[in-house]
């Protein structure tokens, strides 16, 4: 079982590659789709010779795939597979455990994807809108267009911050229409996080009664002491709903398994809403991976070597890096970046898709140290002779 031909975290299509064919739509760019294709093919079927053959930059995924520990748990669980009420390893009590909640707080979702889609079907009905920013992960606002609700979308700071005082006042201006706002923290596409004192500041500064969605799902990759995960809020009791997943520095994209941590007056409006679809390999995975901590922080380590590398490369040859907390980086290519994406797929290399306002930004999630050489002599190859930016403008 090669648990490493994971696709998009919040996009796992079941080994179908025939579906999205095409560049560009969807929170994250179907990666099948961006595989090399002989002159005149149009989508269709990858091989599994051509996908493992790619570069795989594109969807922030952990390319070393689940430590021993996790495969050994998955594998131990197939016994169970022919079962409906099967043992599930004790997933949720491990993830109440883990954050010091009780069971009650925690929500399973396939992939904290779905999390994100209950969230919006939960407290969106009627019309209501989200308040966030953009260009952000999107599957929420996707949700909103789904049931005909809407969203707020405020722009970045010019140093690609969330705003938290804009944020503030839209959800006050609006507050009778207002379902709950959200937060991708750190944020994606461009790396980075709201800290702690900015998100009390939103709590404190928005009505009492207003949820309020965090997506953590790059949490494990931050370094800066000025963020805290929000899960002391759900303690307080606090309408704040904490959106995790294991496909990140667990490596189990492909498994679909994510959750949510909030009071359980909230879980318990949502959990109608959950698809309860979580297969007994990625729950006993998952208990695995929350006590192989060790496993966690080797990811960790390897993949900000690698980040802060090759945004080094990058930023002495003038190219510039907005700086990241994730497992991925942006950086200013001053052209349009879905000519650029091209350019890399040509060379078997996915890489990120546009994320409009920030349409000269190239977002790349960080590989094995092999897919990141690739990745750099591929840029040199694409840009060279190009007169690069020297200062991370807006694109």
């Amino acid at each position: 079982m090669d648990m490493k031909h994971a696709v998009s975290r919040r996009h796992f299509v079941g080994g179908m590659a025939s579906v999205l064919g095409y560049l560009g739509l969807g929170p994250e760019a179907n990666l099948l789709a961006q595989a090399p294709r002989a002159a005149g093919q149009g989508p269709g079927p990858v091989t599994a010779d051509a996908y493992d053959a790619l570069a795989k930059l594109g969807n922030n995924e952990n390319p070393h795939g689940p430590p021993e520990s996790v495969m050994k748990a998955m594998n131990h669980a197939f016994k169970y597979a022919q079962r409906y009420n099967y043992p599930d390893g004790g997933i949720v009590q491990a993830i109440a455990d883990h954050h010091g909640v009780k069971p009650e707080n925690v929500l399973l979702g396939a992939g904290s994807g779905e999390i994100l889609t209950v969230v919006g079907t939960t407290f969106l009905m009627g019309g209501k809108k989200v308040v966030g920013v953009e260009p952000t992960y999107a599957t929420v606002y996707q949700q909103a267009t789904n049931i005909k609700a809407e969203a707020i979308k405020l722009p970045l700071t010019d140093d690609y911050r969330q705003d938290m005082a804009e944020m503030i006042k839209a959800t006050k201006a609006n507050y009778r229409d207002v379902g709950f706002v959200y937060l991708c923290n750190p944020n994606n596409p461009t790396g980075v996080i709201v800290t702690k004192q900015e998100t009390k500041q939103l709590l404190d500064g928005i009505p009492e009664d207003m949820p309020v969605l965090i997506d953590e799902a790059y949490h494990h990759f931050v370094e800066d002491p000025n963020y805290a995960t929000a899960t002391p809020y759900v303690l307080e009791g606090r309408p704040v709903i904490i959106a995790r997943t294991f496909s990140k520095i667990a490596g189990m994209a492909a498994m679909r398994l994510g959750y949510a941590v909030a009071p359980p007056e909230l879980i318990q409006r949502m959990r109608p809403y959950a698809s309860n679809s979580i297969n007994v390999l990625a729950k006993w995975g998952g208990v695995a991976s929350l006590k192989d901590t060790a496993a966690q922080e080797r990811v960790k380590r390897e993949t900000l070597q690698l980040r802060k590398k090759t945004a080094g490369e990058l930023t002495s040859m003038g190219y510039a890096v907005i700086p990241s907390e994730t497992n991925f980086f942006m950086v200013q290519v001053k052209r349009p970046v879905q000519g650029v994406i091209e350019d890399f797929r040509k060379r078997g290399i996915v890489v990120g898709r546009p994320f409009p306002p920030m349409v000269e930004h190239l977002r790349v999630s960080i590989g094995t140290p092999e897919e990141m050489d690739r990745f750099m002599v591929a840029f040199k190859e694409i840009f060279a002779g190009a007169k690069p930016t020297t200062a991370a403008n807006r694109g």
